[in-house]
């Protein structure tokens, strides 16, 4: 894969980790918001989970059901924060 197929999945896949966190959370925003969250939400959700010592599966479930579980927690701890 190329660099600019490997950047375009992973904004896609952040989208779609941001969107499904949003809806967990209840969230508004675009869908610069929803990139930005899963992004975000991808580092922080395989932090957590990593330290807690949880796997979840196969490598590309495993890594949106951390990208959502992170989103969410941005979600929350930007609302608490605002």
């Amino acid at each position: 894969m190329s660099n600019l197929s490997i950047f375009l999945v992973t904004l896609i896949f952040g989208a779609i980790a941001g969107w499904l966190a949003s809806l967990i959370a209840g969230g508004s925003g675009g869908i610069l918001r929803n990139i930005l969250v899963g992004l975000i939400g991808s580092v922080v959700g395989h932090f957590v989970l990593g330290a807690l010592g949880i796997a979840l599966g196969g490598p590309l479930i495993s890594a949106l059901i951390a990208a959502v579980i992170g989103g969410v927690i941005v979600i929350v701890l930007a609302r608490f924060l605002s």
